[in-house]
């Protein structure tokens, strides 16, 4: 079962024997709003969606940043978050940093785009962040789209349905940042377009009616 509506704090969605996820609370057997958007309720699992926000770091994400500035040990990332995201030299330099020798705009320069993961959400100066690992670092070529970090799970789909049609449809390969932030690759600019096109709607859309047909309806049109 799956169902929408508009709700807002304190809304009661549903009584019951369900499961309470994202942005709702359960309080009896009532399973209550926390934020204004949109429910869902599939396979006994509540969520509800919100229409707007910010990206929550969370430990073990993997996010898409740009580099804001850097200091003598460290690169302040914007994360598309309320908070800074903060990557230590010595994540890239190794132990064996030194201030006075090495140079971090030779690694990392104002304005690179990186793929990154949080390995830690609650330090006094914003989520630490680690390029160490398969797939992470400089992202050196690619389209970037940003929306909103709550639509994410949307555009995954269940058990990565929704983003793996979009790539086999169009040959492009998509990298997605839990906060909301999308990098494309692809050679062919047409399937380009159509995933990015795909990706917006999905953004834009209010809630899940009919939207798979609109999707396909896009991937499917003639180039």
């Amino acid at each position: 079962m799956s169902q929408n509506k508009f709700v807002i704090p304190g809304d009661v969605i549903i009584t019951g024997s369900y499961t309470p996820e994202q942005n709702v609370i359960l309080d009896g057997d009532k399973i209550m709003s926390t934020a204004i958007g949109f429910y869902e309720i599939e396979d006994n699992r509540v969520n509800v969606i919100p229409l707007t926000g910010l990206y929550t770091p969370k430990i073990d994400d993997l996010i898409i940043g740009k580099v804001m500035s850097h200091s003598a040990l460290s690169w302040d990332v914007d994360i598309n978050s309320y908070y800074t995201g903060m990557l230590q030299a010595s994540d890239i330099f190794g132990r064996d940093y030194s201030p006075s020798k090495d140079d971090l705009s030779l690694k990392l320069c104002v304005g690179d785009i990186i793929s990154t993961r949080i390995i830690n959400a609650g330090g006094s100066r914003g989520p630490l962040l680690s390029i160490s690992g398969q797939n992470l670092g400089k992202i050196d070529s690619g389209e970037l789209v940003k929306i909103s970090p709550t639509k994410i799970p949307r555009l995954i789909g269940k058990h990565g349905s929704m983003i793996q049609t979009i790539e086999s449809s169009t040959n492009v390969t998509i990298t997605i940042g839990q906060n909301g932030l999308i990098v494309l690759k692809c050679d062919d600019s047409a399937g380009l377009k159509k995933a990015v096109e795909s990706i917006k709607m999905m953004d834009k859309a209010l809630h899940n009616t009919n939207l798979e047909e609109k999707i396909q309806n896009i991937l499917d049109e003639k180039n």
